[in-house]
């Protein structure tokens, strides 16, 4: 492998002129620039990125932990990570913990013996204290699409906001029997999304119905099921909200095979907004999460922390920033 010592050497240089040309160190003069360069196209020249790593104490490498990158929310937010975490000279490595904490930690007990600079973790359960662990210890972490308290640097939505603005709409539309697709409670967005859909009935005067509550059994795909069982049953209703777009998907697919029609039987709303609900048909009315956004901020803050550690030895007081959700109206409700 060619060293900085043989670019020093064809260059006529030191190996300390060499380091500093390929760190951008501006007490170089352009003319000895160019001929440091010059060797180093002419060798090949690969800095060794290990010993880089060591002799600065960081890799320019961050984590992203989602549960699953099949839910179809978390291609967006990765690619707003990556595409932030790449202008400013960082790598991402991806990781799917499949809800699993046990592989949570394995990932983060690995990644940080490999100097891993910080983690963007979308996959906390409300158990994953080795998450709090590794911010109390100092090491740079943002949360992102599951924020439990301010108490660490997170990044998303107001839940029960979202999903309270879905069941307002279906009540102002005239919808009297609305049902609520609840995803894992253990998950604490889905339950402020359950909070929100029963704070928006109370506050339409519209009574809350056990019954209309679809309790997640094994998976989105159980929806399917469960909805069917609730149609042969002959619970009415006239409106279904999902608590995320890709158990909307599910429950329409239950609906139409059914035979009842949407939305002139049922409408159904979701929250989420992927890409896939704009292609369906009908097309889904849903709540926008500004995804792309939510990934692109967790990725500056993690790198601004990244930073402020590095001159100050410590992390910044912690921030939770919470963005803007859209109601978006298509051809699944009337």
């Amino acid at each position: 492998m060619v060293s900085l010592k043989d670019v020093a050497a064809r260059a006529g240089v030191s190996a300390s002129t060499v380091s500093r040309v390929l760190s951008n160190n501006p007490v170089v003069n352009e003319v000895t620039r160019v001929r440091v360069m010059d060797a180093v196209r002419m060798l090949d020249y690969r800095p060794n990125e290990l010993a880089k790593s060591l002799k600065l104490g960081r890799s320019n490498t961050i984590a992203l932990l989602v549960p699953s990158i099949q839910n179809l929310i978390f291609p967006s937010v990765a690619r707003g990570v990556e595409d932030t975490a790449r202008k400013a000279g960082y790598t991402v490595i991806l990781c799917n913990t499949d809800e699993d904490v046990e592989e949570e930690k394995r990932y983060i007990t690995r990644l940080r013996t490999r100097f891993i600079d910080g983690f963007i973790v979308a996959s906390m359960m409300p158990n994953s204290d080795h998450i709090r662990k590794l911010w109390q210890e100092g090491f740079p972490v943002v949360l992102t699409s599951r924020i439990y308290d301010d108490t660490i640097d997170a990044v998303g939505i107001d839940n029960e906001g979202a999903a309270f603005d879905a069941t307002q709409y279906l009540v102002r539309a005239g919808h009297k029997r609305i049902a609520f697709a609840m995803g894992r409670e253990e998950i604490p967005l889905y339950m402020d999304r359950y909070k929100g859909y029963r704070r928006a009935l109370e506050a339409g005067g519209l009574p809350y119905d056990e019954a209309l509550v679809i309790h997640e059994t094994n998976g989105t795909g159980s929806f399917y099921y469960l909805v069917r069982n609730l149609i042969k049953r002959g619970v009415p209703m006239d409106a279904i909200l999902a608590s995320s777009d890709p158990k909307a998907f599910v429950v329409m697919r239950a609906l139409h095979d059914a035979g009842l029609r949407i939305p002139e039987d049922v409408s159904v709303m979701g929250i989420d907004n992927v890409e896939t609900s704009a292609q369906i048909e009908p097309p889904l009315s849903t709540v926008a999460q500004p995804l792309y956004e939510i990934g692109a901020l967790a990725a500056n803050k993690l790198i601004r922390q990244i930073h402020h550690k590095e001159k100050t030895g410590h992390l910044a007081p912690p921030q939770v920033d919470i963005l803007k959700t859209d109601l978006i109206i298509r051809k699944s409700t009337r």
